[in-house]
């Protein structure tokens, strides 16, 4: 059995994603931050589809938490290897950057950017080390062509597609695949605000997408079938960009 960490695995893609790898047949590791309820709620629905997996509670943009949380995991755990790491959560402040506040900016980018690099650098190790990992990076639209009124947005999720580039050629020798999955208008909390009438009709699908048909690119990556891909991204985004 593989096991799986998705972070911000409580709710839309996140809970999408976990839910399908425990399908697939992983130990999911859910991570989250203050929605318990929703953790629960997720890992419910793996244990109900008779899947397996735990709650790991921690700040994704607190390296000291990270240390002591999942690094305590990794230290009381050291007969089991995450394999597969989903970096999911992310938060969005949306705001004109001339009216952008100093926080709106450092907390998106600290939970968005940061948080890849402290939770990638905790496991990559071992993965190089046993020689198989997958890496995947939840990005989005905003990150590939901009949106306006996020600037602090789309520069972290722009500086992850960067970094998933740069990485896949770091750790590929090792047989440690890292790609990006790019959302568009898809059907979870951070979008419910947006008219979905209006926008749907600048997709050529001319729907939103749900995050279930994420979670199965997601899964794609994390198998063996997807073994000579790396260093991508793959837009799920009904067509409105590519």
């Amino acid at each position: 059995m593989k096991y799986a960490l998705v972070t911000g695995g409580s709710r839309g893609i996140g809970k999408a994603v976990a839910i399908k790898l425990a399908a697939d047949g992983m130990y999911v590791i859910i991570n989250y931050k203050s929605n318990k309820e929703e953790a629960q709620d997720t890992l419910q629905k793996i244990e109900e589809q008779g899947g397996a997996g735990e709650l790991l509670p921690f700040d994704v943009s607190n390296p000291t938490e990270i240390k002591q949380v999942l690094g305590g995991w990794m230290e009381n755990n050291q007969d089991k290897k995450i394999e597969v790491l989903v970096n999911n959560a992310g938060i969005n402040s949306d705001n004109l950057l001339v009216f952008m506040s100093d926080p709106n900016w450092n907390d998106v980018i600290s939970t968005n950017l940061n948080s890849f690099f402290y939770i990638t650098r905790e496991l990559i190790k071992n993965m190089l080390i046993n020689r198989w990992g997958r890496i995947i990076n939840i990005v989005s639209l905003s990150g590939q062509k901009g949106q306006p009124g996020q600037c602090n947005y789309a520069a972290a999720k722009g500086g992850i597609i960067a970094a998933t580039k740069s990485l896949a050629m770091e750790v590929g020798k090792k047989n440690v695949t890292v790609n990006a999955v790019a959302p568009g208008f898809i059907r979870t909390d951070m979008t419910k605000d947006m008219n979905e009438k209006e926008m749907k009709a600048l997709i050529p699908l001319n729907r939103f997408g749900t995050p279930e048909e994420v979670a199965e690119v997601v899964s794609f990556l994390a198998s063996e079938k997807s073994s000579y891909i790396t260093g991508e991204v793959i837009s799920v985004n009904g067509g409105i960009y590519s």
